[in-house]
């Protein structure tokens, strides 16, 4: 199966899996659990805006950062800007964070809450260079849409 078609799955399964639900730690934990198995990623997992940090949240993979701040690696500079970042080698990106030296490319996602604020992040990291490209992108977005009133009601 190729990519955009897992996705367009993946999607599907997210959507249908979060219908009518309400804990937003949970939904966090199961999404990060379905595309961490799907897409078979390093790392794939939340941070959630807390105390003017961003948080560690549910996740799966290897031990993560516990915090990050506005403006800091991959994470914090999504938060900051709004918008999804794609880096293709972390060893290029200023600033970044290594939770893991096994980390070789990112994807960090926003989670907007109703005024299109970010209350979360979804990140994922592969073990390769260049995993990440438009569609990853484009759908990753699709799913953080669709989690969004989850988490900024629950705020985790």
């Amino acid at each position: 199966m190729e990519k955009t078609e897992k996705y367009e799955l993946l999607v599907a399964q997210v959507k249908s899996l979060i219908e009518g639900e309400d804990n937003a730690v949970g939904v966090m934990a199961n999404v990060a659990a379905l595309i961490h198995s799907t897409m078979n990623f390093w790392w794939t997992g939340f941070y959630i805006v807390r105390n003017d940090e961003l948080q560690l949240g549910p996740f799966q993979g290897p031990v993560a950062c516990y915090r990050i701040g506005l403006g800091k690696g991959v994470c914090g500079t999504a938060w900051q800007r709004n918008e999804t970042i794609v880096v293709p080698d972390v060893e290029q990106f200023p600033g970044h964070i290594a939770c893991s030296s096994e980390s070789r490319s990112e994807i960090v996602v926003p989670i907007r809450d109703s005024r299109g604020e970010p209350c979360a992040v979804l990140d994922i990291d592969s073990r390769e260079l260049n995993t990440f490209d438009d569609t990853d992108s484009h759908y990753l977005e699709q799913i953080a849409a669709a989690i969004a009133p989850t988490i900024a009601n629950g705020r985790a």
